[in-house]
């Protein structure tokens, strides 16, 4: 299997100087993604907490995800891995409070370049993390592509966690933690793409989904910005499936299409302190199937990305194969028995 090495600082790709495949009018006009799906594996872990993430791709990998989405009708090309070596170029004009700020801004350049060129090719592309710090790139990077090609990009962000922190108010400093607001352009992490082409997703076109504990201050970030989780408890109680059927349908009706961005947080296997919530696991992989599921049958989903899987911080076995579960539920007919 051959890997997708960056050598150097990269810079991103700009939109002009990659030739879009005669299909792209297809594609753009079509509702449902292409049957092909590409993975790409992303072993980031400068932006996590602790050590570990940069090993989700291989673990995934060795849970059968790519036989489990062959298995459910999927064509599946394996593009290896992305490598970057950092550039010291990359330290200067970056944000105060973001750890490992010019090593990940490096990876985040290389990512969009990588992303954008998956959104290209006609499959649906499929980012392994890594952490979640690594959506800031594959969401530039297929925003862009579906931009030009006309077509609005929404996310869902299912994740247990918010991701919403800036700079001037983290206490961690972790990247992983700040995803959401730099996805969503937050202006005190523009700089993390080194002047390169850049979008930002509009905040009616973020849903936040499956989260157990929004911080104060993040969900005061997400209440300036209008946008309304669904959380887990909405999900528990009906609520959230009714308000995601909404947002498919509104997605549908302008012509848009769906990137999700799904952190195995939410499963609540790989977080214990996520785990010892009130909704019973069973009952909350219930919601996660029927949300995945709905996703599927919408045909709106061109890309996606699972992340945060940390072998290290695994209590429970069942996360990787869990967290494939969740995709293959989300790109073919899943297990009659699963994980989830």
């Amino acid at each position: 299997m051959d890997g997708i090495v960056t050598t150097s600082g990269p810079q991103l790709v700009q939109d002009d100087d990659l030739a879009l495949p005669d299909r792209v009018g297809e594609i753009a006009a079509s509702g449902a993604p292409a049957r092909g799906v590409s993975l790409l594996g992303i072993p980031l872990g400068g932006g996590a907490a602790h050590p570990g993430t940069a090993c989700g791709p291989a673990e995934l990998r060795a849970a059968g995800l790519a036989g489990a989405l062959t298995a459910a009708g999927c064509t599946v090309a394996d593009c290896g891995d992305v490598f970057v070596l950092p550039s010291a170029a990359m330290a200067t004009g970056l944000a105060c409070g973001v750890r490992n700020g010019a090593v990940l801004r490096s990876w985040i350049c290389a990512i969009s370049s990588h992303a954008y060129e998956l959104a290209a090719s006609g499959t649906v592309p499929v980012f392994l993390g890594g952490d979640h710090s690594l959506s800031i790139g594959t969401i530039n990077g297929v925003g862009r592509f579906w931009e030009r090609a006309g077509r609005p990009l929404f996310v869902v962000w299912i994740d247990g966690y918010a991701d919403c922190e800036i700079p001037s108010t983290t206490r961690s400093g972790n990247l992983q933690a700040m995803a959401a607001a730099a996805v969503l352009g937050e202006p005190e992490l523009k700089g993390l793409f080194a002047g390169g082409p850049q979008i930002a997703i509009a905040p009616d076109r973020f849903v936040p989904i499956g989260q157990r504990w929004i911080d104060a201050a993040e969900q005061a970030w997400l209440d300036r910005r209008g946008i309304a989780a669904i959380t887990m408890a909405d999900l528990v109680d009906g609520r959230g499936l009714r308000a995601l059927d909404a947002l498919l349908d509104r997605v549908a009706a302008c012509g848009g299409v769906i990137h999700a961005s799904i952190d195995v947080a939410v499963l609540g296997a790989a977080a214990p302190s996520i785990a010892r919530g009130a909704e019973p696991p069973r009952r909350r992989g219930a919601c996660l199937r029927g949300v995945m599921e709905r996703l599927a049958r919408s045909k709106l989903v061109v890309s996606a990305e699972l992340v945060e899987l940390n072998p290290a911080l695994d209590e429970r076995p069942l996360s990787s194969g869990g967290a494939a579960d969740l995709l293959v539920a989300l790109l073919g007919e899943p297990p009659a028995r699963g994980r989830i």
